[in-house]
């Protein structure tokens, strides 16, 4: 995603679903530099979650939809899916 980002591609939607100490800042600021209208959130640590979705709220991003999923119901841990759309 670096490259593109370098190269100036963009992309319309992002799915990313970072390891548990979440995503690094190079991938978010080339996140961003792509610009894409939608960007689509695993994730299995809500503390890393929260870190870069406001990252992502300073940078023009807005979550519109979070939805639990209990994928492994024997464990006390759940993944968390998150949409985030573009403002303007």
């Amino acid at each position: 995603m670096s490259q593109m980002a370098l190269q100036q591609e963009t992309a319309d939607v992002v799915f990313m679903d970072p390891p548990r100490a979440g995503s690094d800042e190079k991938f978010l600021n080339s996140l961003v530099q792509l610009k894409p209208k939608r960007v689509v959130y695993i994730s299995c640590n809500p503390v890393t979650l929260e870190r870069d979705i406001c990252y992502l709220s300073k940078k023009g991003y807005k979550a519109v939809k979070a939805v639990p999923v209990d994928m492994f119901p024997w464990v006390g841990n759940i993944e968390c899916v998150v949409e985030l759309c573009i403002c303007g």
